[in-house]
Parts: structure tokens; sequence; C-alpha cells
């Protein structure tokens, strides 16, 4: 799943949805479906107008509403649809869904750090990162394939979803996807395509210096 036919120059832009309250609380999220803030709205208008100057040809969504408000802000500036898919979702994580970071370090802190140490770990419960990537990355790739040479797709989503996908198409261990950083919100990563696969060509690129705030940090 590493890679692509014939290095068609298309581009994948993944980007990240704008500030929720829970974010700003750093509490877990997880597929918790939180709304945008009213800076969190405005975060997305604003990286729209950035995101459309690259002219994307396609525009695929997690069908959570604070994913789903941010695609609309790209969707407005550029006229096109967007296609809505569950598997685009943040990670499940069960009992860890609605803590701050500071009750699960306090109430789950092996499994915490069994996660950071890039064990797999199913956190509150939930799923692993590699069955977020196993869910998540196809999506991605079969709208990739509808693109034209050259094109661009955004893919509006979440930031561990993010980055367990961006994993995955790279073609990295899952142990090693701890080393993506996460993305701080409405910032985005950029894959192009090159003759042996995808390549990370931008991370966390948009709004910089902001705070990462949310399940992925």
């Amino acid at each position: 799943m590493n890679g692509t036919k014939g290095g068609r120059g298309r581009r994948i832009v993944l980007w990240r949805h704008g500030q929720t309250a829970w974010n700003l609380e750093r509490r877990f999220q997880g597929s918790t479906d939180i709304e945008l803030t009213s800076v969190g709205v405005d975060q997305a208008r604003r990286a729209a107008r950035l995101l459309a100057a690259l002219k994307p040809d396609a525009i695929i969504a997690s069908d959570l509403k604070r994913a789903v408000a941010t695609a609309a802000e790209l969707a407005a500036v550029t006229r096109l649809d967007v296609t809505y898919d569950a598997a685009l979702r943040e990670t499940y994580a069960g009992a860890w869904q609605g803590l701050t970071h500071e009750e699960i370090i306090a109430q789950y802190g092996e499994q915490y750090a069994a996660w950071k140490r890039g064990e797999p770990v199913r956190r509150g419960g939930g799923e692993l990162e590699t069955e977020v990537a196993d869910r998540a990355a196809p999506v991605v790739e079969r709208n990739a394939e509808k693109l034209p040479d050259g094109g661009t797709l955004v893919v509006v989503s979440h930031g561990g979803t993010i980055r367990t996908t961006i994993g995955r198409l790279l073609g990295l261990e899952s142990h090693h996807w701890e080393g993506l950083g996460g993305l701080s919100n409405c910032c985005w990563s950029v894959l192009g395509e090159g003759a042996r696969g995808w390549r990370l060509m931008e991370h966390n690129a948009g709004t910089l210096p902001e705070p990462v705030l949310g399940d992925d940090a």
C-alpha cells in the first residue's frame, strides 16, 4: 500500500479540522462528535483560502461535525462537492474519550507510555493505530487513483487518523509512526507522488507556530 503506479505527479493534502472546545481543554475526542468553536471556523476559513490556491480536484472528509464544517469552508471557495466517509473518522479510543490529558496519564499511565513507545495499544479499549490505517488509507488511495495526472486531493480528517494514514502511505513500520509529529488545528501535510511512491513534501504546514492540541499530541 506504499506505492503508486507510474509517478503521475499527483498530490494528497491531509488537512486537520479546526479548533474545538475539547482541543482547548486537552480532552481526548476520538470519535466523539464535537463541533468547531468560532475560532475553529475562522481557522478553517483562513486555511481554505490558502488551500484553494492549490486548485484541488477533489475533497473527501470525515463525517464528524468538526471535519464537515472544516471541509465546507474549502468547498465554498472551490465550488467542489465534498465526499464524506466514516472511515476517515478519528481513532475510537473507548474509555479515554472525554478524559483530559492529565486524567489519561493518571488513570492509564502505563497504557499511555506504551503507546508513546510505539507499542500496539488499544487506547481505552479502542482501535489499534494499524486498524485506523487499515480503514482510512485505502479510502485515500482509492480517491487519489481517480485524480488526473498532476491532480490534487484534499483529505479533511483528524490528527491521529492523518498520522497513521501518512505512515501507511509512506510504507513506514507502525512503530515509527510516532516519529511523525502531530498536526496543529487546521494545519496540513502534503504527500507528493514520485517514481517510487508517495513522499512527504510538507508536514504541519499552514499556521505555525501553533501548539498541537488534541488526540495526537
